[in-house]
Protein backbone atom coordinates (compact mmCIF):
# COMPACT_ATOMS: atom_id res chain seq x y z
CA UNK A 1 0.00 0.00 0.00
CA UNK A 2 2.76 2.03 0.77
CA UNK A 3 4.47 1.88 -2.78
CA UNK A 4 1.49 2.41 -4.52
CA UNK A 5 0.98 6.13 -2.47
CA UNK A 6 4.40 6.83 -3.03
CA UNK A 7 3.84 6.09 -7.08
CA UNK A 8 0.35 8.26 -6.86
CA UNK A 9 2.17 10.97 -5.01
CA UNK A 10 4.80 10.80 -7.94
CA UNK A 11 2.35 11.41 -10.37
CA UNK A 12 1.88 15.61 -10.54
CA UNK A 13 5.75 15.75 -10.47
CA UNK A 14 6.47 13.58 -14.11
CA UNK A 15 2.97 14.87 -15.41
CA UNK A 16 4.58 18.33 -14.90
CA UNK A 17 8.14 17.16 -16.16
CA UNK A 18 6.58 16.28 -18.96
CA UNK A 19 4.78 19.38 -20.07
CA UNK A 20 8.13 21.22 -20.31
CA UNK A 21 8.28 20.64 -23.87
CA UNK A 22 5.14 21.21 -24.42
CA UNK A 23 4.26 24.22 -27.61
CA UNK A 24 2.11 27.06 -26.89
CA UNK A 25 -0.73 25.20 -28.67
CA UNK A 26 -0.45 22.73 -25.96
CA UNK A 27 0.46 25.38 -23.06
CA UNK A 28 4.41 25.07 -23.19
CA UNK A 29 6.92 27.80 -23.47
CA UNK A 30 8.02 27.60 -27.22
CA UNK A 31 7.08 26.74 -30.48
CA UNK A 32 9.01 23.77 -31.78
CA UNK A 33 10.56 24.49 -35.44
CA UNK A 34 12.30 22.47 -37.38
CA UNK A 35 14.38 23.84 -40.55
CA UNK A 36 15.83 21.51 -43.29
CA UNK A 37 19.23 23.03 -43.45
CA UNK A 38 21.15 26.63 -42.00
CA UNK A 39 19.62 29.20 -44.08
CA UNK A 40 15.77 28.72 -42.85
CA UNK A 41 17.22 27.66 -39.83
CA UNK A 42 18.98 30.90 -38.95
CA UNK A 43 15.63 33.35 -40.37
CA UNK A 44 13.54 31.01 -37.99
CA UNK A 45 15.62 32.24 -34.90
CA UNK A 46 15.71 35.35 -35.54
CA UNK A 47 12.00 35.72 -36.44
CA UNK A 48 11.40 33.91 -33.28
CA UNK A 49 13.86 34.61 -31.11
CA UNK A 50 13.25 33.22 -27.15
CA UNK A 51 9.94 32.08 -27.90
CA UNK A 52 11.08 29.10 -30.41
CA UNK A 53 13.50 26.24 -30.27
CA UNK A 54 14.89 25.58 -33.16
CA UNK A 55 16.86 22.35 -34.42
CA UNK A 56 18.84 22.53 -38.04
CA UNK A 57 18.02 18.84 -39.76
CA UNK A 58 21.73 19.17 -41.12
CA UNK A 59 24.44 19.67 -39.05
CA UNK A 60 27.51 21.46 -39.74
CA UNK A 61 29.67 20.44 -42.17
CA UNK A 62 27.82 17.94 -44.10
CA UNK A 63 26.43 18.96 -47.70
CA UNK A 64 22.75 19.56 -47.67
CA UNK A 65 22.36 17.53 -50.80
CA UNK A 66 23.71 14.52 -49.37
CA UNK A 67 21.68 14.77 -45.76
CA UNK A 68 20.21 11.75 -44.49
CA UNK A 69 18.23 11.53 -41.43
CA UNK A 70 18.36 9.40 -38.47
CA UNK A 71 15.43 7.91 -37.11
CA UNK A 72 14.92 10.51 -34.52
CA UNK A 73 14.62 13.38 -37.30
CA UNK A 74 12.26 11.80 -38.85
CA UNK A 75 10.02 11.28 -35.63
CA UNK A 76 10.90 15.45 -34.92
CA UNK A 77 9.63 16.39 -38.31
CA UNK A 78 5.84 14.57 -37.46
CA UNK A 79 6.07 16.32 -34.16
CA UNK A 80 7.15 19.42 -34.30
CA UNK A 81 4.88 22.87 -34.25
CA UNK A 82 6.39 23.97 -37.86
CA UNK A 83 8.57 22.64 -40.52
CA UNK A 84 10.50 24.94 -42.82
CA UNK A 85 11.87 23.18 -45.82
CA UNK A 86 12.31 23.70 -50.00
CA UNK A 87 10.51 20.98 -51.38
CA UNK A 88 13.05 19.91 -54.16
CA UNK A 89 16.47 20.23 -52.69
CA UNK A 90 17.07 17.70 -49.70
CA UNK A 91 15.10 14.08 -50.76
CA UNK A 92 15.72 12.64 -46.97
CA UNK A 93 13.23 15.42 -45.91
CA UNK A 94 10.71 15.49 -48.56
CA UNK A 95 9.95 11.88 -47.73
CA UNK A 96 9.86 12.42 -44.30
CA UNK A 97 7.78 15.41 -44.19
CA UNK A 98 5.43 13.20 -47.04
CA UNK A 99 5.59 10.38 -44.65
CA UNK A 100 4.53 12.56 -41.76
CA UNK A 101 1.22 13.70 -43.21
CA UNK A 102 1.51 17.15 -41.85
CA UNK A 103 -0.56 20.16 -41.72
CA UNK A 104 -0.06 22.90 -44.67
CA UNK A 105 -0.77 25.38 -41.50
CA UNK A 106 2.41 23.88 -39.81
CA UNK A 107 4.70 23.23 -42.96
CA UNK A 108 5.98 25.96 -44.93
CA UNK A 109 7.33 25.16 -48.02
CA UNK A 110 9.93 27.73 -49.38
CA UNK A 111 9.64 26.96 -52.73
CA UNK A 112 6.16 27.70 -52.86
CA UNK A 113 6.76 31.08 -51.47
CA UNK A 114 9.34 31.93 -54.03
CA UNK A 115 9.68 31.90 -57.87
CA UNK A 116 12.45 29.11 -58.39
CA UNK A 117 14.16 29.85 -61.70
CA UNK A 118 15.62 26.75 -63.84
CA UNK A 119 18.48 24.95 -62.55
CA UNK A 120 21.59 25.67 -64.48
CA UNK A 121 23.59 22.43 -65.09
CA UNK A 122 26.75 23.48 -67.12
CA UNK A 123 28.20 26.31 -69.20
CA UNK A 124 29.16 26.80 -72.74
CA UNK A 125 32.47 28.86 -74.04
CA UNK A 126 29.68 32.37 -74.15
CA UNK A 127 28.94 31.63 -70.42
CA UNK A 128 24.86 30.89 -71.12
CA UNK A 129 23.19 27.74 -69.64
CA UNK A 130 23.81 24.51 -71.62
CA UNK A 131 20.13 24.90 -72.95
CA UNK A 132 18.95 21.37 -71.71
CA UNK A 133 15.07 21.42 -70.96
CA UNK A 134 14.78 21.33 -66.91
CA UNK A 135 11.50 19.49 -65.04
CA UNK A 136 10.11 20.71 -61.62
CA UNK A 137 13.02 18.54 -59.87
CA UNK A 138 15.33 20.81 -61.74
CA UNK A 139 14.78 23.85 -60.48
CA UNK A 140 17.63 26.25 -58.44
CA UNK A 141 16.97 25.81 -54.79
CA UNK A 142 19.89 28.25 -54.08
CA UNK A 143 16.87 31.11 -53.23
CA UNK A 144 18.55 32.46 -50.00
CA UNK A 145 21.23 34.15 -51.75
CA UNK A 146 19.52 36.82 -52.85
CA UNK A 147 18.80 39.13 -49.71
CA UNK A 148 15.48 40.16 -51.07
CA UNK A 149 14.16 36.04 -51.16
CA UNK A 150 15.59 36.15 -48.11
CA UNK A 151 13.44 38.95 -46.82
CA UNK A 152 10.11 36.85 -47.98
CA UNK A 153 10.74 33.95 -46.14
CA UNK A 154 11.27 36.17 -43.01
CA UNK A 155 7.62 37.39 -43.55
CA UNK A 156 6.82 33.75 -44.50
CA UNK A 157 8.12 32.24 -41.40
CA UNK A 158 6.68 35.70 -39.11
CA UNK A 159 3.64 34.31 -40.53
CA UNK A 160 3.32 30.90 -39.56
CA UNK A 161 4.85 31.61 -36.09
CA UNK A 162 1.71 34.23 -35.34
CA UNK A 163 -0.79 31.69 -36.52
CA UNK A 164 0.55 29.02 -34.12
CA UNK A 165 1.50 31.20 -31.28
CA UNK A 166 -0.42 34.41 -31.66
CA UNK A 167 -0.14 35.11 -27.61
CA UNK A 168 3.46 36.43 -29.23
CA UNK A 169 2.46 37.69 -32.96
CA UNK A 170 3.38 41.09 -31.69
CA UNK A 171 7.39 39.82 -30.87
CA UNK A 172 7.21 38.10 -33.77
CA UNK A 173 6.52 41.01 -36.00
CA UNK A 174 9.47 43.09 -34.23
CA UNK A 175 11.55 40.67 -34.75
CA UNK A 176 10.61 40.02 -38.51
CA UNK A 177 11.00 44.23 -39.37
CA UNK A 178 14.46 44.35 -37.40
CA UNK A 179 15.70 41.31 -39.39
CA UNK A 180 14.10 42.46 -42.70
CA UNK A 181 16.06 46.23 -42.33
CA UNK A 182 19.57 44.10 -41.71
CA UNK A 183 18.51 42.31 -45.12
CA UNK A 184 17.86 45.49 -47.08
CA UNK A 185 20.60 46.98 -45.99
CA UNK A 186 22.52 44.00 -47.37
CA UNK A 187 20.96 43.94 -50.26
CA UNK A 188 21.93 47.87 -50.49
CA UNK A 189 25.35 47.17 -50.10
CA UNK A 190 25.31 44.00 -52.65
CA UNK A 191 23.72 46.69 -55.08
CA UNK A 192 26.51 49.65 -54.63
CA UNK A 193 29.68 47.16 -54.08
CA UNK A 194 28.78 45.66 -57.80
CA UNK A 195 27.69 48.13 -59.83
CA UNK A 196 30.82 49.37 -61.72
CA UNK A 197 33.17 45.81 -62.05
CA UNK A 198 35.96 45.53 -64.92
CA UNK A 199 33.81 41.69 -65.42
CA UNK A 200 29.93 40.72 -64.37
CA UNK A 201 31.16 37.00 -64.85
CA UNK A 202 31.53 34.16 -61.90
CA UNK A 203 33.24 31.40 -62.14
CA UNK A 204 31.66 28.98 -59.53
CA UNK A 205 32.16 25.31 -57.98
CA UNK A 206 28.34 24.59 -58.36
CA UNK A 207 25.88 26.14 -59.83
CA UNK A 208 24.68 27.77 -56.59
CA UNK A 209 24.94 31.12 -57.44
CA UNK A 210 22.32 32.12 -59.85
CA UNK A 211 20.02 34.27 -57.57
CA UNK A 212 22.77 36.54 -56.06
CA UNK A 213 24.24 36.78 -59.91
CA UNK A 214 21.16 37.81 -62.00
CA UNK A 215 19.90 40.01 -59.24
CA UNK A 216 23.15 41.88 -59.06
CA UNK A 217 23.72 41.94 -62.80
CA UNK A 218 26.56 38.85 -62.91
CA UNK A 219 26.98 35.98 -64.69
CA UNK A 220 27.32 32.56 -63.53
CA UNK A 221 29.70 30.08 -65.18
CA UNK A 222 29.60 27.08 -63.42
CA UNK A 223 31.78 23.86 -63.02
CA UNK A 224 29.19 21.56 -61.73
CA UNK A 225 25.87 21.66 -61.43
CA UNK A 226 23.27 22.07 -58.44
CA UNK A 227 24.08 18.80 -57.17
CA UNK A 228 28.13 19.71 -56.47
CA UNK A 229 28.85 16.07 -56.59
CA UNK A 230 28.24 15.71 -59.93
CA UNK A 231 31.29 16.33 -61.93
CA UNK A 232 31.29 18.50 -64.90
CA UNK A 233 32.29 16.88 -68.92
CA UNK A 234 35.65 17.25 -70.76
CA UNK A 235 34.03 19.65 -73.55
CA UNK A 236 32.37 21.61 -70.46
CA UNK A 237 35.93 22.13 -68.82
CA UNK A 238 37.29 23.00 -71.94
CA UNK A 239 34.77 25.92 -72.66
CA UNK A 240 35.14 27.64 -69.14
CA UNK A 241 38.84 27.38 -69.62
CA UNK A 242 38.73 29.09 -73.02
CA UNK A 243 36.55 31.53 -71.26
CA UNK A 244 38.31 32.19 -68.35
CA UNK A 245 41.26 33.26 -70.56
CA UNK A 246 39.19 35.21 -73.33
CA UNK A 247 37.77 37.12 -70.50
CA UNK A 248 41.06 37.33 -68.32
CA UNK A 249 38.90 36.04 -65.30
CA UNK A 250 41.28 36.31 -62.63
CA UNK A 251 39.67 33.85 -60.01
CA UNK A 252 38.04 30.63 -59.90
CA UNK A 253 35.73 30.34 -57.01
CA UNK A 254 36.09 27.17 -54.66
CA UNK A 255 33.42 26.23 -51.51
CA UNK A 256 33.61 24.98 -47.75
CA UNK A 257 31.68 22.13 -48.03
CA UNK A 258 33.01 20.72 -51.95
CA UNK A 259 36.30 19.52 -53.12
CA UNK A 260 38.55 22.12 -55.08
CA UNK A 261 39.96 19.69 -56.92
CA UNK A 262 38.45 20.54 -60.21
CA UNK A 263 38.77 24.28 -59.50
CA UNK A 264 42.59 24.18 -58.65
CA UNK A 265 43.24 22.31 -61.95
CA UNK A 266 41.46 25.36 -64.05
CA UNK A 267 43.08 27.64 -61.92
CA UNK A 268 46.41 26.41 -62.66
CA UNK A 269 45.66 25.93 -66.58
CA UNK A 270 44.81 29.69 -66.91
CA UNK A 271 47.40 31.00 -64.00
CA UNK A 272 44.10 32.07 -61.87
CA UNK A 273 43.67 32.20 -58.33
CA UNK A 274 41.74 30.67 -56.07
CA UNK A 275 39.21 31.92 -53.56
CA UNK A 276 36.22 30.93 -51.17
CA UNK A 277 32.81 32.25 -52.69
CA UNK A 278 30.28 30.31 -49.95
CA UNK A 279 26.67 29.19 -51.32
CA UNK A 280 25.69 29.60 -47.50
CA UNK A 281 24.12 25.93 -47.07
CA UNK A 282 25.91 25.22 -44.14
CA UNK A 283 28.53 25.80 -41.54
CA UNK A 284 31.46 24.31 -41.52
CA UNK A 285 34.62 24.45 -38.85
CA UNK A 286 35.76 27.22 -40.47
CA UNK A 287 33.02 28.98 -40.02
CA UNK A 288 31.20 27.54 -36.85
CA UNK A 289 31.40 31.52 -35.65
CA UNK A 290 30.07 33.26 -38.70
CA UNK A 291 26.26 34.10 -39.79
CA UNK A 292 24.40 34.49 -42.94
CA UNK A 293 24.40 38.13 -42.42
CA UNK A 294 28.70 38.20 -42.04
CA UNK A 295 29.00 35.45 -44.43
CA UNK A 296 27.06 37.50 -47.37
CA UNK A 297 29.37 40.38 -46.06
CA UNK A 298 32.22 38.09 -46.84
CA UNK A 299 31.43 37.22 -50.15
CA UNK A 300 30.35 40.63 -51.00
CA UNK A 301 34.66 41.89 -50.21
CA UNK A 302 35.78 38.21 -52.30
CA UNK A 303 33.95 39.65 -55.25
CA UNK A 304 34.74 43.05 -55.78
CA UNK A 305 38.17 41.91 -55.36
CA UNK A 306 37.61 39.22 -57.88
CA UNK A 307 36.14 41.15 -60.22
CA UNK A 308 37.78 44.58 -60.10
CA UNK A 309 34.67 46.39 -58.58
CA UNK A 310 35.51 50.30 -58.27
Amino acid sequence: MKKSLALLGSLPLVLILAGCGDSPQDGGDTTEVIASFYPFAYVAEQVGGSFVDVSNLTSPGVEPHDLELKPKQVAAVQEADLVVYEQHFQAAVDEAIDQAGRSSEGTLDIAKTLTLKPAQDGADEDGHDDGHDHDEADEDPHTWLDPRNMITVTEAVEQKLAAIDPDHASAYAANAARFTAELTALDQNFEAGLKSCRTDTIVTSHAAFQYLADRYGLTQVPIAGIDPSNEPSPSQLADITRLVRAQNITTIFTEELVSPAIADTIAAETGARTATLDPIEGLSDATKDETYLTLMRKNLQTLRKANSCS
